[in-house]
């Protein structure tokens, strides 16, 4: 009896664990059925990359890190940027654009706008190689606005009165509390004109269109994909497929493989985003609209 308990040992002790630490190897089984390559095709690296636009342009630090990081990555031979955004903030719109021209210099790059391409999401994009939109897509917007809320007859309402002590003229611009001075509008249009003027030089110049043109192609015109055509901001008409079908073309590579976006990462963005514009509605701030 004790040669056959030493016999079958190793097997009930091998059971015995098992039992004691069922709940324990289930919980590593469910990480490692998460964690684990999607088949053979995700242990290969990509060779084109998509890179996401989406929502109002405000923080576009990983934007601008994603398009840096595909610049630098030898791996990738091609990088197609899917835009649907209203516009957003100028700093962060110019941010986006220069790091798509940084990477046209070294391969190329594709804009798909998939739905809206307008204002500071298309400053973003006119650096690119060929810019594709959507049969149903809005393009252009190319204008620039600043606007904020007069709460002066609310805060008579609920007797709230603002102090100010300053120092400079100028100093109390775009306040919300009281409407704003003509000689104040007059210096905001001062920069609106000047931000302007650099937008409609910097699309004329990128898309190779004549600066007298203007008045056709910016002027805050709202252009459907076959307008924009047209009048030559975007180069083609076509759905997601066409796209990556040019970026192919572009990118010579043979057998495409495309990286992976994390959806719930995108979401997670959006969200922020609109907390963002949410609080621009009320504090004023130079915006491409």
């Amino acid at each position: 009896m004790e040669g056959l308990k030493k016999l079958f040992l190793p097997i009930t002790a091998t059971v015995n664990f098992i039992q004691n630490h069922f709940k324990a190897m289930v919980f590593i089984l469910i990480v490692i059925l998460i964690f684990m390559p999607k088949g053979d095709s995700s242990l290969i690296p990509h060779n084109l990359e998509k890179i996401s636009l989406t929502g109002p342009i405000m923080d576009v630090s990983e934007i601008v890190k994603k398009i840096d990081d595909a610049r630098l990555n030898e791996r990738v031979k091609g990088v197609l940027m899917v835009v649907n955004s209203p516009g957003g903030a100028v700093a962060p719109s110019i941010e986006v654009a220069y790091a798509i021209k940084r990477l046209r210099r070294v391969k190329p790059v594709v804009v798909y706008a998939s739905g809206t391409i307008a204002s500071g999401s298309y400053y973003s994009s006119i650096w690119a190689n060929e810019i594709i939109a959507n049969p149903g897509s809005m393009v252009g917007s190319i204008g620039v606005i600043m606007q904020g809320a007069n709460l002066s007859e609310i805060m008579h309402k609920i007797g709230i009165k603002s102090q100010v002590v300053m120092a400079g003229k100028y100093k109390q611009l775009g306040t919300p509390d009281r409407e704003w001075l003509p000689y104040e509008k007059a210096e905001l249009n001062k920069v609106i004109q000047d931000t302007y003027n650099m937008f409609v030089n910097d699309v004329a110049s990128a898309r190779r269109l004549k600066i007298e043109d203007a008045p056709s192609f910016a002027n805050a015109h709202i252009f459907t994909a076959s307008q924009a055509k047209a009048v030559g901001l975007i180069d083609k008409i076509g759905v997601s497929y066409d796209a990556q079908e040019e970026l192919i073309r572009l990118s010579g590579v043979k057998t495409p493989l495309w990286n992976k976006e994390d959806p719930m990462e995108e979401f997670i963005k959006k969200i922020s985003a609109q907390a963002a514009v949410t609080l621009n509605t009320y504090f004023p701030a130079l915006v491409l609209k």
